[in-house]
């Protein structure tokens, strides 16, 4: 997990003006003890557990996040400089274990979302 400083200042929702911003959360306690394994651009971020979300700084064009769980989401989002992104990894039940799914979803819904998160650190991936 980030530290509490870090969590607190990803949530002043704040773009870097030559970068995009990408807040990834999951603010659903469903599927509770089973972590999903996030990517980004094909690099692995890390894995969420419930009320957790990533925040990373990227550049601008496009970019593909996949959820990988029973099943395989994708959600590609061509991104601007000074933009912040919001995707909420949505938790559904499975056949044999939790699926998932990822959708951008509003300012107001996304930061709702993140607010009830704590902040993990991505892996491999630079964050501010």
């Amino acid at each position: 997990m980030a530290s509490l400083n870090m969590d607190n200042e990803a949530k002043t929702f704040q773009a870097p003006a030559n970068a995009a911003r990408i807040y990834v959360y999951r603010n659903e306690s469903m599927g509770g003890a089973i972590p999903l394994t996030i990517s980004l651009d094909g690099k692995t971020l890390g894995q969420t557990g419930p009320k957790t979300y990533f925040m990373v700084d990227v550049s601008p064009g496009q970019h593909q996040i996949d959820s990988y769980a029973e099943n395989v989401s994708s959600l590609n989002l061509d991104t601007q400089a000074g933009k912040i992104y919001y995707v909420w990894q949505e938790i559904k039940m499975g056949m044999w274990s939790a699926r998932s799914a990822l959708h951008e979803v509003p300012e107001a819904q996304g930061q709702k979302g993140v607010m009830e998160c704590k902040m993990a650190q991505p892996n491999g991936v630079s964050s501010r």
